[in-house]
């Protein structure tokens, strides 16, 4: 995080554990206001890479699940990075600025993802860096953010994935139950657009956008679920993260044949439990009859809600989650209940 922003944020309340915000004093009441109020928050728990160059529209194209071809300065996209075998090693938001793209991704794979890329670059015309330190991320969140941001910017994005340059900064617009945006840009920008935005929002910890995420059925590889499922594991193509339709990519094959051959075993759904300590991505869930080594599900992420109860995204056996009762961690364990995604299994966009 760039020390001058976390220097902004500090001063304006934040409290941090490392350089991730974990809440602005009242944990409970920003948990509250994320269904009831307007809300915005730091995303500095994303990296950002940064990709440019006479090729770089080719060199990308040539690596990730989504047509890169469609993203421009008015449209964004969800996109995935696979292993040769189909499995994600990251997903991420891709848009462009000033004719480069960027890569929005967990932090903690940064380096990784980074180091993979310029694996393939060889004579290809592009740079790719680490623009973490760049660009400030901040989510928004409410049914007044429409209203707030648009006093600041004009005209905003009006449908999912869409964007708009203004300024000094990026605005997206993502999927949500209320409306939701994603702000990037440069650091005198982004501190007086927090300010404007302070004086009508609630600032809040990065659990409270993480749970959005998750009600709004986004999933997040994370280091402990890298190189576990292709992306239809994870519904990216109901959230219009894969296209079937553009040229090779590294596990693309796969990916194309489990689409248009084979039938989908497992899922992501969204589930909701009670227990009094947050369970970790990659944590099994099993049924109330499974022995000791029977994981039918995996969970990808997971936040407390208003409730004080959790919920979490998790890519589960669809036999299992449509008939058993599925449990967290063991027989033994909590009982999970499969809640409702804001979407349904039959809604593949792309082709």
């Amino acid at each position: 995080m760039k020390s001058e922003w976390k220097e902004f944020l500090r001063n304006a309340g934040a409290e941090f554990v490392d350089d991730c915000i974990d809440t602005f004093g009242n944990p409970e009441r920003e948990r509250r206001i994320a269904h009831t109020g307007d809300l915005f928050c730091d995303l500095s728990h994303f990296g950002i890479i940064a990709a440019y160059g006479e090729d770089a529209t080719e060199f990308l194209q040539a690596q990730f699940t989504n047509d890169i071809q469609q993203v421009d300065e008015t449209h964004s996209q969800l996109s995935a990075l696979c292993s040769p075998k189909g499995r994600m090693l990251c997903n991420f938001r891709l848009f462009r600025r000033e004719r480069t793209y960027y890569l929005v991704l967990p932090y903690e794979l940064l380096e990784a993802v980074l180091g993979r890329l310029r694996m393939y670059v060889l004579r290809s015309k592009v740079t790719l860096e680490d623009a973490s330190d760049a660009l400030m991320g901040i989510g928004a969140s409410g049914n007044k953010m429409i209203d707030l941001l648009g006093d600041i910017a004009g005209n905003l994005p009006g449908n999912i994935d869409e964007s708009i340059e203004y300024k000094d900064y990026t605005i997206v617009r993502v999927a949500g139950t209320i409306p939701r945006f994603e702000i990037y840009g440069l650091l005198e920008a982004m501190k007086k657009l927090w300010q404007a935005l302070d004086v009508h929002a609630t600032p809040v910890g990065a659990s409270v956008w993480e749970l959005l995420n998750i009600q709004a059925g986004i999933p997040v590889i994370t280091a402990r679920t890298i190189d576990t499922f292709v992306p239809q594991m994870a519904n990216m193509q109901l959230i219009n993260g894969v296209s079937f339709t553009k040229g090779c990519y590294p596990g693309q094959e796969i990916v194309a044949r489990m689409h248009y051959l084979g039938k989908l075993k497992r899922r992501m759904y969204r589930i909701g439990f009670d227990t009094h300590e947050k369970p970790e991505s990659g944590t099994p869930l099993v049924t109330d009859t499974s022995t000791e080594s029977q994981d039918i599900g995996t969970i990808l992420s997971t936040q407390a809600n208003p409730d004080g109860n959790f919920e979490a995204l998790a890519v589960i056996q669809v036999n299992d989650a449509e008939n058993s009762q599925l449990k967290l961690g063991d027989a033994k364990g909590p009982d999970v209940t499969v809640l409702d995604l804001p979407y349904s299994f039959d809604d593949q966009v792309n082709t």
